[in-house]
């Protein structure tokens, strides 16, 4: 396949499909929405997260707001921009 046949495959699946980004999508940005689609399925997920919070030793709602928390900066600040900003 020519490069160009594999540009409108790429191009297409990230019209398509909204986790993929776009070419402008940095690689901080795509791990925040790896991860925060991470938690948001967790929290979503009854069994598993009574099994996280089996393992931790917590409370299922501690696991919850632990994952709440965490998807505020999943990855941090940003490297190239402070996040009060």
């Amino acid at each position: 396949m020519d490069k160009f046949g594999m540009n409108n495959q790429t191009d297409h699946n990230f019209s398509k499909y909204v986790g993929t980004g776009n070419p402008d999508t940095t690689k901080h940005e795509w791990m925040n929405n790896q991860l925060r689609d991470t938690y948001a399925y967790l929290i979503a997920n009854d069994s598993l997260t009574t099994y996280i919070a089996l393992a931790e030793g917590e409370s299922i709602s501690r696991v919850r707001f632990n994952c709440l928390e965490k998807m505020i900066f999943p990855c941090g600040p940003s490297p190239d921009k402070n996040p009060e900003e």
